[in-house]
């Protein structure tokens, strides 16, 4: 290695501590193990006011506090809280709360849910695909779909699970024809396994079928956040309209602080969360009042499923010029009007070299593609909008869930005679919501909406990120409805920015009919193989 490095030290006995807590005692890269997290960001926050190295720093300031064992002490524990009491909460630094992580499980959540959970953009979150899982179980008596909180106890709980039984009973009434029809229409491959081929079956059987269940239905969130990502998630959710969010977020909160209480003292503080929360509160009230008056009685036009709504002429030149940007020593103005002479064909041999040889989708050009951006209008069923939404880098805003828009019917389900019992599904829901919106509960009808429905959202995005989600969206084991949002997406930006869209070289236009198929046979190969699955 031909880089210097000092090293430091250590003592026999010292090295015997700081082993336990640092991956390696000698390098200048290392990580930290074994200790709680409010100590973990103690130990970072003074890193940021001291010359001392941080193997140093924990044996001067924190080894003291181990017991016998190697273990912290609770000694330890609260000096270190001690420390953001200061830092925090009194002096109001921030940056110490991107110091501290929890990996936090969020079962048995309903859709709307699940969405408010994955709106911050600086975290990770793994979502239970409802693509995969069948619905026609019911453990511990009930089905896996919330019971708003706001009508139990009113003679609406009735009427509401009368109709999750309905809902249910029809999903699990379809599922074992539509199995049937998926395995005539797409007789098992010779060299396709019973696994492989199974498993394609019951995907497509589930994606299909899923669109009929509400948005009452339950799946599961895996998030690793950050204690100042966490500490606006709880806030929002204070304050959520919707009782099963502020109930859920009090559940989180009395989890996190099991894990994390130095970091999230703010939360309910009155001047500092509380305050932030009622701010919140206040402009959403404030505009919903305005909407009303402003644009409550007008009609919605008829739109195309995807519109582009809004770009920049001078994209494919502004990101010419920001490609050149770090490569000359010249002001960003100027570049532009550099690149405004240049002939069609400079501007895209510069945006050309900026895309090199893309040998997988996963090769993407560099921020100079952030330069200009698009921001589409999309009407598509609920069920696609669940996986677009999970786009954090970009821009989304969407509407309440309702059945005014219509919803979309697989032509399968009329392929595979299930006409009959498809409709009921989406009557029921329909009346069930309208039953809710007329007791006052307009919010709260979200929830007996059947997935199928569809919604309005916007999306706003850099280049570099549409690249990245119509890519990703159009491959063919994607669901019919976002392959087709991506693939529009994709052409409406070719027609306005021709050379931007044919570097997209990832793109899949090809027709597919059982989504999963490739995929599990990769699947399987790797795992025949004994590699990485």
């Amino acid at each position: 290695m031909s880089l210097w490095f000092a090293t430091e030290g250590f003592t026999e006995d010292q090295r015997a501590i700081l082993a336990r807590f640092f991956t390696n005692l000698d390098g200048p890269v290392f990580a930290l193990v074994n200790l709680p997290e409010v100590v973990k960001g103690a130990l970072f926050a003074r890193y940021s006011r001291t010359t001392k190295s941080l193997r140093r720093l924990f044996l001067d300031e924190f080894a003291e506090d181990l017991d016998d064992g190697g273990e912290m002490t609770n000694v330890g524990v609260e000096r270190a809280e001690q420390l953001y009491d200061r830092v925090f909460v009194e002096f109001g630094d921030d940056s110490v709360a991107q110091l501290g992580g929890v990996h936090l499980a969020c079962e048995q959540a309903s859709q709307p849910l699940a969405k408010a959970l994955e709106w911050g953009r600086l975290a990770a979150y793994l979502e239970q695909s409802t693509r995969y899982m069948r619905y026609d179980d019911q453990p511990g008596g009930r089905w896996r779909a919330t019971v708003p909180p706001e009508i139990e106890d009113t003679a609406l709980e009735h009427r509401y699970r009368t109709y999750l039984d309905e809902v249910f009973g029809l999903y699990g009434a379809m599922f074992p024809p539509m199995y049937e029809w998926y395995e005539q229409r797409f007789p098992q491959a010779p060299g396709d396994s019973d696994f492989v081929y199974r498993s394609t079956i019951t995907a497509k059987t589930c994606d299909t079928l899923r669109m009929c269940l509400p948005a009452a239905t339950r799946s599961n969130v895996g998030i690793f956040a950050t204690a100042q990502s966490y500490e606006q998630l709880l806030m929002r959710l204070s304050v959520h309209p919707l009782a099963e969010m502020r109930e859920y977020g009090a559940l989180m909160l009395e989890e996190l602080r099991k894990v994390i209480p130095a970091f999230l003292k703010r939360v309910d503080v009155e001047d500092r969360g509380v305050a932030w929360a009622r701010y919140w509160r206040g402009t959403q009230e404030g505009v919903g009042e305005l909407a009303a008056k402003l644009a409550g009685d007008v009609e919605a036009e008829p739109r195309e499923e995807v519109t582009l709504v809004d770009f920049d002429p001078e994209g494919e030149g502004k990101v010419a010029a920001a490609v050149l940007y770090a490569s000359t020593g010249l002001p960003d103005d100027q570049l532009l009007g550099l690149v405004r002479a240049m002939s069609p064909e400079e501007r895209e041999e510069l945006l050309r070299a900026s895309v090199g040889e893309r040998s997988n989708r996963r090769h993407k050009p560099g921020r100079a593609w952030e330069r200009t951006g698009y921001r589409f209008d999309v009407l598509c069923d609920y069920g696609a909008f669940r996986d677009l939404q999970r786009h954090r880098p970009l821009t989304i805003e969407w509407q309440r869930l309702t059945s005014e828009h219509g919803h979309a019917t697989p032509d399968e389900i009329d392929e595979a005679g299930l006409r009959d019992r498809w409709d009921p599904v989406m009557d029921a829901g329909r009346a069930m919501e309208g039953a809710l919106v007329e007791a006052g509960f307009d919010d709260v009808a979200q929830y007996a909406v059947p997935m199928a429905f569809r919604i309005r959202f916007v999306m706003q995005m850099t280049a570099r990120e549409a690249m990245h989600l119509t890519e990703l969206r159009s491959q063919p084991q994607g669901h019919p409805t976002y392959r087709r949002v991506a693939q529009a997406m994709h052409r409406l930006i070719t027609e306005v920015h021709p050379a931007i869209g044919a570097s997209f070289g990832y793109m899949s236009y090809e027709d597919v009919d059982l989504e999963r198929l490739e995929a599990e046979r990769r699947t399987e190969a790797k795992r025949s193989a004994g590699g990485t699955v």
